[in-house]
């Protein structure tokens, strides 16, 4: 744990109880501050009144005297509006600040890389840390991805912090100084937090805005909103690292299918082809990001391709749960929308396709052009109805209404043709029959590896620890 001592002696609001919220006020208590907190679950007060906080609920009254309010993340700061206790805290006078603040705050001189996008965050903050730890050094990660960075253990000057950073979370920063930035791609999302499209990329681009002018920046491009970030960038004398994938770049690092080559060199740096945790274009993104990440924290090349080759993935996302002869189990529950699964849809041939769920805007449409790689289709949730119908003829497919049902099925067909691939990329959230995408994977994992006879053949292989992440 890192404690927060500049607020010793002082009072301290934290409004939002979730992991993030918890763990600033723990770390506020044990740096001496008097810790004000609230939450609307009377749980979650309970929790952090045992930390040793005091419960308030937001008034003049009640919270006159703070020198600070930790927002959690999830609570709008400007957008749709501002919730009642930003007003208040303004009214008091107060400073509104994140957990990441606090960090950067008290841990200044700390080696710091720093990773936002879109897409590919979580993945690319886990690869880092796993290269970086398999080359020897000291690591630390999380923020959006696991653990609060106020949990960290504290590093000393040849450790590294590495940091997945929503937009939420960047909004309620201003002082962190990363060695290494890095954003990935750029495409709507969260716009009612951030006031439309302008707005949630003017918060992606704070964080390079933040990082010191002898910072690297890395910065994929191959969507019009980050190419032009990079334009910009490099025209304001910024240390910019390229990223392309299918594209040969003048200067910075690219993919073209499935090696990884330096700009204006003839031989590839690594092969990414064959890294079962790292299929697909976006992957290949993920993984030159990460590379040059860890470059600009001073790993040369072969300290970096053996945590390329050996990096085990995260849960719920292109997860290998299970193989039984040339029958292969995908768990790629973290795909709660189209776009996220037809990266997993366009990494695979021979699909034996498990999608449902709640569905969102647009539903199904955008996937018709990966409908050649599919055997079948097998559908679930409150979704199934009316993704049969989008379906009709364009693609074979049964209602199978629940996972097991599907799983079940689908392992059926596949052993029929002599093999496949048993995918589950719902394009939907799991709200309606599970509490959350993780808890449907874990279930997709065990029914894998049941119908396979291979629970992970004695050592835990497919096993995978659990993670978090907003995404």
């Amino acid at each position: 744990m890192i404690a927060i001592q500049t607020y010793q002696d002082k009072t301290v609001a934290v409004y939002g109880l979730g992991r993030t919220g918890l763990s600033a006020a723990r770390s506020l208590i044990a740096g001496g501050a008097r810790v004000l907190v609230w939450d609307d679950d009377p749980n979650r007060r309970r929790d952090a009144v045992a930390l040793g906080a005091v419960a308030a609920a937001p008034s003049d009254e009640a919270w006159q005297g703070i020198a600070a309010l930790v927002l959690s993340p999830g609570i709008p700061l400007t957008h749709p509006k501002p919730h009642m206790v930003v007003g208040l805290a303004e009214r008091l006078g107060a400073e509104i600040l994140g957990d990441v603040e606090l960090f950067a705050r008290t841990r200044p001189e700390a080696a710091v890389a720093a990773i936002t996008g879109t897409n590919g965050k979580s993945t690319t903050t886990s690869l880092l840390e796993h290269i970086l730890s398999t080359a020897g050094r000291l690591v630390e990660a999380g923020a959006n991805l696991g653990r609060p960075v106020l949990d960290f253990d504290l590093l000393d000057a040849a450790g590294a912090y590495v940091l997945e950073l929503s937009s939420y979370q960047i909004d309620l920063t201003s002082g962190l100084r990363p060695q290494v930035a890095a954003l990935l791609n750029i495409s709507p999302d969260h716009l009612d937090r951030h006031g439309g499209m302008d707005g949630y990329i003017t918060a992606k681009c704070r964080l390079l805005e933040m990082a010191g002018a002898e910072a690297t920046l890395v910065l994929g491009s191959d969507d019009e909103w980050s190419a032009r970030i990079c334009r910009d960038m490099r025209a304001a004398g910024r240390k910019v690292v390229e990223i392309s994938v299918g594209r040969q770049l003048q200067d910075g690092l690219f993919v073209k299918a499935g090696w990884l080559y330096r700009a204006g060199g003839s031989e590839p740096v690594a092969d990414l082809n064959g890294i079962e945790t790292l299929r697909g274009a976006h992957n290949w993104q993920n993984a030159a990001v990460a590379f040059a990440m860890a470059e600009a924290l001073g790993l040369a090349a072969d300290q970096i391709i053996p945590g390329l080759r050996s990096y085990p993935g995260l849960p719920h996302r292109m997860e290998v749960v299970a193989r039984q002869g040339d029958i292969l189990f995908v768990n790629d529950s973290k795909a709660t929308n189209a776009e996220a699964a037809a990266h997993a849809l366009a990494a695979y041939d021979n699909i034996y396709w498990i999608a449902g769920g709640i569905a969102k805007q647009g539903g199904i449409d955008a996937l018709a052009p990966f409908y050649s790689r599919i055997a079948k289709a097998f559908l679930i949730g409150e979704a199934a109805d009316a993704f049969a119908q989008r379906l009709g003829a364009d693609l074979d497919h049964e209602t199978s209404g629940d996972l097991a049902t599907a799983v079940r099925a689908a392992h059926g067909c596949a052993l029929a043709a002599g093999g496949g691939v048993i995918l589950l990329s719902p394009a939907c959230a799991s709200f309606d029959q599970f509490p959350s995408f993780e808890v449907r994977g874990d279930l997709f994992r065990v029914l894998a590896q049941d119908v396979a006879g291979n629970g992970g053949n004695g050592d835990g292989h497919y096993r995978r620890r659990a993670a978090g992440g907003a995404g």
